[in-house]
């Protein structure tokens, strides 16, 4: 039996006693599967945001707020869909894996994509210290890692601070999240980001707030760019 025989078999058989499980549904996943399985992919409604990735629903939040080389999302985000259930799991669960593969997954679909192919660094909208720590990962960063990894280009996963712990944005308006996340981003000296073309990752781009209030500093920076990319969006 060949070496790739062989892992493979050891993996089957590892998986009768430790299986993995879709982050969307918890069922088993088969072989070719990956974090999430592909009933809950097709449930799971695209936005095809690559077809223009200036004139999209996701880039259009941002537009006559700030400069963005491109924007774009993944899948469409509504209340109580497959898409918000793979989300939670994401963020609340530990299922980083999935952000990893659906960023592998996405990342093939723009990386021969102008702007996206000039990508020089890939940074995610940070939590704040405190959050993290509780919690122990960034969801923003993992789909960040497997984004970074087909593009080939670095991930700063320290990019950005947070500098202080806002409310939840999640029953507010679109002026009171504005107010919630202003001046609470800042550039971390530590990284050298400035005349680089940096893609900001995050999970869900709802009325675009957080995204905003983090591109700002960034597009502060002599000669940087800034595109945006998230897992999901809101739409109307």
């Amino acid at each position: 039996m060949s070496t790739t025989g062989l892992k493979q078999y050891a993996g089957d058989f590892a998986s009768l006693f430790f299986p993995k499980l879709c982050v969307a549904c918890n069922g088993h996943l088969i072989r070719g599967e990956d974090a999430i399985c592909t009933a809950c992919l097709l449930e799971c409604p695209r936005t095809f945001d690559e077809q223009d990735v200036v004139d999209n629903p996701a880039a259009r939040v941002f537009w006559g707020r700030i400069k963005l080389e491109a924007g774009v999302a993944c899948f469409v985000f509504s209340k109580g869909g497959k898409v918000q259930e793979l989300i939670h799991h994401l963020k609340y669960n530990g299922r980083t894996d999935a952000g990893i593969a659906i960023g592998k997954s996405f990342a093939n679909d723009l990386k021969h994509l102008t702007p996206f192919n000039s990508v020089d660094a890939v940074v995610p909208v940070p939590l704040h210290r405190d959050k993290f720590l509780k919690r122990g990962y960034n969801q923003a960063a993992s789909f960040g890692q497997g984004i970074a990894s087909v593009l080939n280009v670095p991930l700063f996963e320290n990019g950005m601070l947070r500098l202080s712990a806002n409310e939840t944005q999640t029953k507010k308006n679109r002026e009171e999240r504005w107010e919630n996340v202003e001046d609470i981003f800042a550039v971390n000296k530590k990284t050298n980001l400035a005349g680089k073309h940096i893609l900001l990752v995050d999970d869900v781009i709802t009325t675009g707030a957080t995204i905003e209030a983090c591109a700002i500093p960034l597009l502060e920076l002599e000669n940087t760019r800034v595109s945006v990319i998230a897992l999901a969006s809101a739409r109307d």
